[in-house]
C-alpha cells in the first residue's frame, strides 16, 4: 500500500524520488547570485555538456543592466497548451461570444498550473505550433506573479509585451513566435506539470532555471547542488579576476565583481 502511495505522489507532482530529496529552498539558496555561464560550466563538470542551454532564440523579453531585474533562478512548473480542432461558429452575436469566449477560457484553454506557483516558482509554457495566440499577456502574467512566480519562459505565445516590460516581469521567449491572438478557438490545454521541451531542450517539473542576458539554461534538480556548487567556484574565481582588473583600470566596482 505505501508503494502504491508513493508512486501516486510521484504521478501527481511529475517529480521522482530523486529529485524531491532536495527542498526548493535550498535549490533557490544554492544558485542565487549564478549565471548561465557559470552554470553551464557546472553542467560540463557533471557530464551534461549541451544538455541544458535552450536555443539562443530563447531570449529575454527585456533586459536592466543597471538593477538586473531580468534575471532570475526558480523551479519549474510546466504546462502544454496546443492547437484545438474544435469547430468554432463564426461570427456570432456579442453575447453569445462573450458566454463562448467565458466558457472556453473556463474549460478548454485554462490554467490550471496556477495552483502549483509559489515564492520561487518559474512558469515554463510549450505552446509550440499553436500559431498566432497570446498565451501569456500582462494580466495574467501579473497574476502569475501576485502567486510567487519569479519569472515566465515560453517557447512563443507572448502578447501585450509594452506592458510585460513596463511591469517588470521578466520574460524569456522565442523572439520568432510572439502571438497576439486570445486563446478561445485557438489552443488548448494538453497537460500540467508534465516534461516539457523549450528551444531544444527537456524541461521536467521541479528542475531548475536560470535566465539572463546569455538565454536560459535547465538543471537536472538531481544534479542541481552539485552543479550549483561548482559553477560557484567559477564565479568567484571571474569576480576575482574581473575585480583586479578594475583595480588596476581605475574602474569603479559594481556589483559584478563584489563577493
Amino acid at each position: 500500500m505505501k508503494n502504491c502511495i508513493t508512486i501516486f505522489l510521484i504521478f501527481l507532482t511529475g517529480m521522482t524520488s530523486a529529485q524531491q530529496a532536495v527542498s526548493d529552498e535550498q535549490i533557490l539558496k544554492a544558485f542565487q547570485g549564478l549565471r548561465v555561464a557559470d552554470v553551464s560550466d557546472g553542467m560540463d563538470m557533471v557530464g551534461l555538456r549541451d544538455a541544458g542551454l535552450m536555443d539562443t532564440r530563447i531570449e529575454a523579453l527585456w533586459k536592466d543592466i543597471d538593477s538586473m531585474k531580468h534575471i532570475f533562478c526558480g523551479i519549474a512548473v510546466t504546462a502544454r497548451y496546443v492547437p484545438t480542432t474544435k469547430i468554432v461558429k463564426n461570427p456570432m452575436p456579442k453575447e453569445e461570444f462573450q458566454k463562448w469566449e467565458g466558457n472556453w477560457y473556463g474549460k478548454i484553454s485554462t490554467e490550471p498550473f496556477v495552483e502549483f506557483l509559489k515564492p520561487g516558482s518559474v512558469v515554463v509554457l510549450d505552446v509550440q505550433g499553436d500559431g498566432d495566440v497570446g498565451s501569456v499577456g500582462s494580466f495574467n502574467g501579473l497574476f502569475w506573479v501576485s502567486k510567487g512566480a519569479r519569472g515566465i519562459i515560453s517557447n512563443g505565445g507572448i502578447r501585450d509585451t509594452d506592458e510585460l516590460i513596463k511591469q517588470q516581469i521578466p520574460v524569456y521567449l522565442d523572439y520568432m513566435e510572439r502571438g497576439r491572438g486570445i486563446r478561445p478557438g485557438r489552443n488548448e490545454i494538453e497537460s500540467v506539470n508534465k516534461p516539457v521541451t523549450i528551444g531544444g531542450v527537456l524541461v521536467r517539473p521541479g528542475d531548475v532555471l536560470v535566465a539572463d542576458g546569455d538565454g536560459v539554461i535547465s538543471v537536472p534538480r538531481e544534479h542541481a547542488l552539485q552543479v550549483a556548487e561548482f559553477a560557484h567556484e567559477i564565479l568567484s574565481k571571474d569576480k576575482e579576476g574581473r575585480k583586479n582588473l578594475y583595480i588596476q583600470l581605475g574602474k569603479p566596482l559594481d556589483q559584478t565583481v563584489k563577493q
